[in-house]
């Protein structure tokens, strides 16, 4: 069998295949429907899903197991203790606009530092959520935004070319195995012709 042949998305997968190959949120949703796993979530979590499944057959439920003390809490003040399996909920979204100001929101990465950094006080939070905001211009793009990464490394390195071009050399990356970060060399596929 051809390695560079992008297989199917299926339970017969191994690890090493899956985790080689590039695959749309879509497409992972569609084999959690289909193998009765759960299908909500981020692309992280469909992902770290299916390999659990593919390795052990087992079906990892979603947070739900979690204690979710943040709905229990009546208050949250500075100096109250994050939460094990942090959920965003309303309650926090008004206690960190009321502290931070209406233009809070939970963006990506203080999601992620809040469900890691449980034990840690709100007024930490509040801290880290400021030094997110100031270093998200030189944070790397997040794994599910793959696309926007190749695009922009794309545009860096060839300012004459077209995003016709760019999106093109992007559909031939994610056909191949290995990462999907942008290369000099994804532009030899410009060089062949379209007729097939």
């Amino acid at each position: 069998m051809n390695n560079n042949k992008r297989p199917q998305l299926n339970r017969n997968l191994d690890i090493e295949t899956f985790r080689k190959w590039y695959w749309l949120k879509e497409e992972l949703v569609t084999f959690c429907k289909e193998n009765s796993i759960p299908s909500t979530g981020s692309k992280d979590e469909l992902n770290e899903r299916i390999i659990h499944f593919i390795d052990t057959g087992e079906k990892i439920k979603p947070d739900s197991k979690k204690k979710r003390i943040s709905d229990n809490k009546t208050d949250i003040t500075l100096q109250s203790v994050i939460e094990e399996g942090f959920v965003c909920s309303e309650k926090h979204r008004a206690f960190f606009k009321e502290q931070i100001g209406k233009t809070f929101s939970f963006n990506v990465q203080f999601q992620k530092w809040l469900k890691n950094n449980s034990g840690k006080t709100y007024a930490e939070a509040i801290e880290a959520y400021h030094m997110i905001r100031k270093d998200k211009k030189e944070k790397p793009i997040g794994k599910q935004f793959e696309y926007n990464t190749y695009i922009r490394a794309f545009f860096k390195d060839n300012k004459d070319r077209t995003l016709k071009e760019a999106i093109r050399c992007w559909k031939y990356k994610k056909s191949q195995p290995g990462d999907n970060h942008y290369d000099r060399s994804d532009l030899k596929i410009l060089e062949k012709t379209t007729d097939s």
